[in-house]
């Protein structure tokens, strides 16, 4: 059934193919950008700014579905936009606000990873009908940890960790899945196809770029290592999709 869907963080690497994935389902999707925006058959671009609340109010008139695709990548700022996002879909009568968070995050003490369990939590709290989706690194993530590197003679890798990459194409295909289920709470985790070792990911960046270059495995102490170590970002036992690293390099390079 076709429902009125607002996308948060529409242009992002995860939003924009939210926007298309929901566009191509049926579905009428109204794509939150703090500018001006054009392009997308089908979509309406809503002007409006969650860490001001500026617009989004308007942005969500007629809303059922929210799809939270949006991060400012700091506490103050994740939990303010969270704050006016909540407060604009209660004004409305949106039923169900979908938020993609990270497999770990309670048990992996990262910075990031304690923001991302706050917005979980004040989602829960808020009464709100709503769904929370944690999914395990992307793709393009773990491309960047090495793409950094590209000046460096060697590759560094994190020894002793694994990691299970997932393509942003079916996470996106799993959110919008998601809006016909309605307000869910807490859903199961999902991961990629395949679980790396890190060294084994960085060969991997290497042959796609046709390069010579060693991938050097280093061991880094403290507990947030010891969280990775753990597995505690890993979801093995429900790998969610086709596309592995490899074949997202072989597509983007």
């Amino acid at each position: 059934m076709a429902q009125e869907v607002l996308v948060t963080g529409a242009t992002g690497t995860l939003g924009h193919r939210v926007v298309c994935e929901a566009t191509d389902a049926g579905h009428k999707v109204r794509a939150l950008s703090r500018k001006p925006r054009v392009g997308y058959t089908g979509v309406h671009w809503a002007q409006g700014d969650l860490l001001s609340g500026e617009g989004i109010d308007a942005a969500f008139e007629g809303i059922d579905t929210v799809i939270h695709c949006a991060t400012q990548f700091t506490r103050a700022k994740d939990v303010r936009s969270i704050a006016n996002l909540i407060s604009s879909a209660r004004r409305a009568g949106t039923s169900n606000i979908i938020y993609v968070s990270i497999v770990g995050i309670d048990r992996i003490p990262l910075p990031y990873y304690k923001t991302k369990l706050r917005v979980e939590e004040l989602l829960a709290a808020s009464g709100l009908g709503h769904t929370i989706l944690r999914a395990t690194q992307f793709h393009e993530l773990i491309e960047r940890i090495f793409e950094v590197q590209r000046l460096s003679p060697a590759l560094v890798a994190l020894k002793g960790v694994r990691f299970q990459p997932i393509d942003t194409r079916d996470v996106a295909a799993h959110l919008v899945s998601l809006i016909d289920r309605g307000a869910a709470g807490r859903v199961d985790d999902i991961g990629g196809p395949m679980v790396h070792d890190h060294d084994e990911l960085g060969r991997m960046y290497v042959r796609a770029h046709n390069s010579r270059r060693r991938v050097l495995n280093v061991p880094l102490p403290g507990g947030i290592m010891a969280g990775y170590k753990s597995g505690a970002h890993l979801v093995p036992a429900n790998p969610v999709g086709t596309i592995t690293f490899e074949q997202y390099l072989a597509r983007t390079t």
